[in-house]
């Protein structure tokens, strides 16, 4: 079977479930709530509005593309779970079993899963993209502070934060290949993202000889490529180390999608599937 064809069957695999499109809704929600309650509260503290508040506490430049930027500092964990589930979802059912029946060469099923990973990436991206920055212009605009909408680096952000979205799926399928097991890989994934590494830049912000090794964690390299993050903004949760540059936060982050996805087909794919 060649590249195109397992490719083909892969996105008919995946697209013909109902995981993806369930994790799509649930991150929309989740991020249009955390945009429209960040942006409250963020714009009218900026304009002075925030009741109980005698001053304006954030400056209002530079607030829109930090808004916006709540897709991925909160919402970076659903395509890293629909990369994992892409891979040990098949392990848990025994799926794999006929598809290595149909292309014995393993290495091409995990280029296709790779590719049809990109698509969802994008989708993910597109969906979150959209649902941040909808509540969070509409209260910009509410409060009379620029959308920057019109802007050419806005729209550059919203393409880094697409980007970001589908090298997360990519890390995700290289987890999801090195820990077969769909419970543990869960349970490890979430366990990170929401606890270690938050906590981790956390302490970061008031332990200087922590700052300059936080940054090099996939969270704080996905907010470096997108170049905006609320945890940046809020100074009780920014790191007195300055963030990588966009480009350095990118190649990070596809490093760790390459050394997961490499240590997954060397040390797991290749073994027989129980």
């Amino acid at each position: 079977m060649s590249l195109t064809a397992a490719t083909r069957s892969e996105t008919t695999k995946q697209f013909t479930t109902s995981i993806w499109w369930v994790l799509a809704i649930v991150l929309a929600a989740y991020v249009a709530f955390t945009a429209a309650v960040l942006g409250f509260v963020f714009t009218a503290s900026a304009s002075g509005a925030l009741p109980g508040a005698n001053s304006p506490q954030l400056p209002t430049a530079g607030l829109a593309p930090v808004l916006y930027s709540v897709a991925t500092a909160v919402g970076y964990v659903f395509p890293l779970l629909i990369g994992t589930l892409m891979v040990t979802a098949e392990f848990r059912h025994k799926t794999l079993t006929p598809t290595f029946l149909a292309t014995p060469r393993r290495g091409l099923v995990l280029w296709a899963k790779l590719f049809v990973g990109v698509v969802f990436g994008v989708l993910f991206g597109v969906v979150g993209v959209i649902f941040a920055v909808a509540p969070s212009a509409g209260f910009l605009a509410g409060y009379g502070i620029d959308t920057e909408l019109g802007s050419s680096d806005s729209w550059a952000l919203f393409g880094r934060m697409i980007l970001a979205f589908v090298l997360w799926v990519l890390i995700g399928i290289g987890v999801g290949a090195l820990v077969r097991n769909q419970v543990g890989a869960i349970v490890g994934v979430l366990v990170f993202t929401q606890f270690i590494e938050p906590v981790g830049r956390a302490v970061a912000a008031f332990v200087d000889q922590l700052s300059g090794v936080i940054r090099f964690l996939p969270g704080a390299a996905s907010d470096a490529l997108v170049g905006s993050s609320v945890f940046n903004a809020v100074p009780a949760t920014a790191s007195a180390a300055e963030p990588l540059q966009w480009w350095a936060g990118g190649l990070v982050l596809l490093g760790y999608a390459v050394l997961f996805v490499v240590l997954g087909h060397l040390v797991s794919w290749r073994r027989d599937v129980s």
